[in-house]
């Protein structure tokens, strides 16, 4: 049986990207941010884009975009915005985002979806007490949903990057299972960056290539320009670099955060990239030989976005696009493991 879903929180459509290429049949994307529209309708001809603040949406709406489809049949999966819950939000801040699980919830509960899965942080799920993560656990269970979490890492799962997520799959009269990995030690080897990315031609930092879209590098200043030249290839950072490059907080003996300005190395997957992954000051983002930070096509391709991907809009907004993205591979294995258990859901009811 054909298994149809909605992605909530859909972004420029990484998590659909990947379900489609597992074979489930995505048939809208809800998100917040309208400048998404356009790369995810672009590469994902035939789902609609739905721009809509979840804290609005009725599941008397999911109904018109069903299709005729049955919401009990379909799979809700949705990555609600994690900076609430991320190891860069420090003290008892939280904004408006840490409510909007909780409003995924509502719906699940409103609509009654057969399959649910869920991409987030890790901090999610260690916050003590009622916590939002808490909360949505016990509408699973009043609801009936059996279900099952981990924390995974995307370079198991052939993504040649570092980015542990919690995944969760919930479903009803069949008790859920996760993929196992396939690359690590015993395994298949781990894509690299040099595997992702080596076939992209040169360019220089602020130069955009005449041929292929999205690869485009963002400039440097010449000060940053001086600090890259004195960057080892091939994992090298700041520690290499003369005083007079260094920033004003290391000549006070800070010697933290070495990756910032650092370059990838090629034979290893890629640290876990950001919003701001286009950007030399704000990660290891630079590339293993190249005096430049590497470009948004790059950290595509780095996310497992196939090439032709093509991401629309201003830069810097494409890097967020890009950057908080679920990986496409990842889920695809994920869109396979629900297919799995599905068909294994058939045999148990027959």
């Amino acid at each position: 049986m054909t298994i149809y879903a909605f992605d909530f929180f859909c972004g420029a459509g990484g998590l659909t990207r990947g379900l489609l290429d597992a074979g489930i049949k995505v048939l809208a994307g809800f998100d917040f941010d309208e400048k998404c529209r356009e790369t995810y309708e672009y590469n994902n001809p035939g789902v609609r884009f739905v721009h809509a603040d979840i804290r609005n949406i009725s599941s008397w709406d999911l109904k018109k975009y069903a299709r005729g489809k049955k919401i009990s049949q379909m799979l809700f999966a949705a990555c609600a915005p994690c900076q609430p819950f991320s190891k860069q939000l420090k003290g008892s801040k939280r904004r408006q985002d840490a409510t909007l699980l909780l409003e995924f919830g509502r719906l699940v509960q409103a609509s009654s979806p057969g399959l649910i899965l869920m991409e987030n942080v890790p901090g999610i799920a260690q916050v003590k007490g009622n916590s939002t993560f808490r909360r949505f656990l016990s509408m699973l269970e009043d609801q009936n949903f059996n279900y099952l979490y981990e924390i995974l890492d995307a370079k198991q799962f052939g993504v040649p990057q570092n980015r542990r997520r919690l995944i969760l799959i919930a479903m009803k009269g069949v008790k859920p299972s996760l993929p196992k990995p396939k690359h690590g030690y015993g395994l298949l080897p781990y894509r690299t960056v040099r595997l992702a990315i080596s076939h992209f031609p040169p360019i220089k930092a602020g130069e955009a290539h005449p041929d292929i879209f999205n690869h485009v590098a963002s400039p440097l200043s010449q000060l940053n320009m001086e600090r890259i030249r004195h960057t080892p290839n091939n994992g090298g950072d700041r520690r290499s670099w003369p005083k007079h490059l260094w920033l004003e907080c290391h000549t006070r003996g800070y010697d933290g955060h070495t990756d910032v300005y650092g370059r990838m190395l090629w034979d290893a997957p890629a640290p876990t990239l950001t919003g701001k992954c286009h950007s030399l000051s704000n990660g290891r983002y630079g590339h293993p030989t190249q005096n430049r930070a590497i470009s948004l096509r790059e950290a595509a391709a780095l996310q497992s976005f196939p090439d032709g991907y093509v991401f629309l809009g201003p830069k810097n907004h494409i890097g967020l696009q890009i950057g908080n993205a679920v990986p496409v591979r990842l889920a695809e294995v994920l869109g396979k493991q629900i297919i799995r258990l599905q068909n294994r859901e058939e045999l148990f009811i027959n």
